[in-house]
């Protein structure tokens, strides 16, 4: 296989950059039609369409889209390059992509996120928040670095990726005051036809919560489902009903929403990743993020008392810096 020309890339990235090739030919100050061409053969090269046209504009393809991130960081290092070497420092941060799955408390994820902005050197943190699965669809076209989630990569997800443990805590039951005083003195029978906000039926603490109450014959009054976390502690903020959150954030918690702990749920842990496309944690932020999850947000899992999703023996393996769970799914 040929390599790379980077001539035709940087045309490329030129006209993506623009957004049409008559501008990028201003730009670079060579023909439209000679901008064509090298363009077709780096799509030959690559196999892969890279622009489509969409009325009278060209509007990138998903292939294109993460061959522009590519060119961006190619072409940008090569800017910093000639800065060094002119005795110009660049200034520029380095930025961190995250993807944080909606079922994630906000606390949380800022919990694992702050230790990045505190780092020697300057870090941009760019969140993006939508479901698991978009995410995990977006981590392997490499448009995040880092994917923040309640569970490892489902095993019907047909990419390569690795689920790091951050931690994982206990989990309480909230509610406002007056819901707190009402269920407390018989906690847990009390949640028996309680009203209660769980979160949606695709994620680990719902499944757990279900499984919980099923195996004490417990039947909450079931008065909404979210797939935000945040907006479910804001229902029960307003006494919409009570709800279960992670122990390691109960003190933000009730002091953020007002509420009250009820109690603990015997037996039910909640666990969070990182997930990347990484076996070992290479990025010093993504690195500095696992360091202090494991060493202040979250008390430390003790080895053997790995619990949570059940993985064929295959998939887990226990190394320096925490347990790293690999899909055995093909790339």
């Amino acid at each position: 296989m040929s390599d790379l020309n980077f001539h035709h890339l940087r045309y490329f990235w030129m006209v993506a950059r623009e957004g049409s090739i008559t501008r990028a030919a201003q730009r670079l100050g060579i023909s439209q039609p000679t901008i064509t061409t090298q363009i077709h053969q780096l799509e030959t090269r690559l196999g892969e369409r890279l622009f489509v046209r969409s009325g009278r504009r060209l509007a990138l393809t998903d292939v294109g889209r993460m061959a522009y991130r590519y060119a961006e960081r190619i072409f940008g290092l090569g800017r910093e390059l000639v800065e060094n070497l002119e005795g110009r420092t660049p200034d520029r941060p380095v930025t961190l992509t995250v993807g944080i799955a909606k079922v994630v408390p906000k606390l949380i994820a800022f919990r694992l996120l702050e230790p990045a902005l505190h780092l020697p050197e300057p870090v941009v943190v760019q969140c993006h928040e939508a479901s698991a699965e978009r995410l995990l669809a977006d981590l392997a076209t490499h448009e995040l670095d880092l994917v923040l989630a309640d569970s490892p990569v489902p095993s019907n997800v047909s990419i390569r990726a690795f689920a790091h443990v951050l931690g994982e805590c206990g989990v309480g039951i909230f509610g406002t005051p007056a819901m707190a005083l009402k269920v407390r003195r018989a906690f847990p029978d009390s949640l028996d036809r309680a009203p209660f906000l769980v979160p949606s039926q695709n994620t680990a603490l719902r499944r757990s919560l279900d499984a919980w109450f099923d195996q004490r014959n417990l039947r909450p009054q079931i008065v909404g489902e979210f797939d935000d976390s945040a907006l479910l502690k804001v229902f029960g903020e307003a006494g919409s009903g009570l709800f279960a959150a992670p122990l390691a954030i109960a003190d933000d918690v009730r002091r953020r929403y007002g509420v009250q702990q009820v109690g603990e749920l015997e037996g039910i842990r909640e666990r969070f990743y990182a997930i990347t496309v990484e076996r070992r944690l290479a990025n010093p932020a993504v690195i500095a993020i696992s360091d202090s999850a494991r060493h202040g947000l979250f008390p430390p899992i003790e080895r053997g008392a790995i619990s949570g999703s059940v993985l064929p023996a295959s998939q887990c393996s226990v190394r320096e810096g925490g347990l790293s769970i690999e899909s055995d799914e093909a790339p």
